[in-house]
């Protein structure tokens, strides 16, 4: 079958499956003369053949039934089906249009959170600063998605992010320690970028603007969640403070009692409590 595109032909869809069955090719083989067969050599032979069947057929009813996955090792896999979520799960799903945040506010006062902008999916070197970008190099980016919210004042605005990776159980683990070891998560040289909208509450959400950050390096779905949080009003902010610190008992600093510690935490749990959930749905087997 030939499968060159007509000319004017419009190029088929990104990521669309195309069903083209591969023909094998007909060869036609010199047969040799058949022996007279010995009675007792078929009979044995015929033993042998379902002796045979009943293992094979065994064997792949055991597979159908306990659900291995052998012959197609990863298949159905949390890392498998997460690596791909952000092309196949529904923007609204990723990041719902209202986030809930019971008790997710200072002195666990309830939060709701609005999304205003979605941005395109893409690399990472477009919401990833170099030196966050090379310290997730050892995992690789398969792609990153954004979004921005607001809280129900409009007083803050918070960007989260996911960086679907390329790395498996083991890069992740590794990535996962060297974060919390050496503490990677509370250096502001690796705070992630924002995403300011036009037209909306975050447009003024530049660098300049980030008061808060959480970086979180999932190990069960290769995926690292962020979130970066700011004043809506445009103010610059001189001393940017991670959330941990932000949401201390007692921390007095302009960042903490604002509330944007909470605001940035608060985003990327429910965010990454999504994604869990989406992705544990995906792989759940009927019993």
């Amino acid at each position: 079958m030939d499968l060159t595109p007509r000319p004017g032909a419009a190029p088929p869809p990104p990521y669309a499956y195309h069903p083209y069955a591969e023909t094998p090719v007909e060869t036609t083989t010199r047969l040799r003369p058949v022996r007279t067969r010995n009675p007792g050599r078929t009979v044995a032979a015929a033993v042998c053949g379902v002796l045979g069947l009943g293992l094979v057929g065994g064997a792949v009813t055991g597979r159908w039934l306990t659900g291995d996955s052998a012959a197609d090792p990863g298949a159905g896999s949390a890392y498998t089906v997460g690596r791909s979520a952000w092309h196949t799960v529904p923007v609204d799903s990723l990041f719902p249009r209202t986030l809930k945040g019971d008790g997710a506010g200072p002195g666990a006062t309830d939060r709701v959170w609005t999304r205003v902008a979605v941005a395109g999916d893409g690399g990472c070197a477009a919401g990833l600063d170099p030196l966050l970008l090379r310290t997730l190099r050892p995992v690789g980016c398969e792609r990153l998605v954004r979004a921005t919210y607001t809280d129900a004042t409009r007083s803050s605005v918070t960007t989260v992010g996911m960086v679907f990776t390329e790395g498996d159980t083991e890069a992740m683990g590794a990535l996962d320690t060297r974060f919390t070891t050496q503490e990677l998560a509370a250096r502001t040289d690796l705070m992630p970028r924002t995403y300011p909208a036009e037209g909306t509450v975050a447009a003024g959400f530049g660098e300049q603007q980030r008061a808060s950050w959480t970086v979180n390096v999932l190990t069960e779905v290769p995926v690292v969640v962020f979130a970066v949080s700011g004043f809506a009003d445009g103010r610059t902010v001189a001393e940017p403070q991670p959330a941990a610190e932000a949401m201390a008992a007692g921390a007095t600093t302009a960042v903490a009692q604002a509330g944007l510690g909470h605001e940035a935490k608060g985003i990327a749990d429910r965010v990454e409590r999504t994604l869990r959930r989406t992705v544990t749905d995906l792989t759940e087997k009927p019993e």
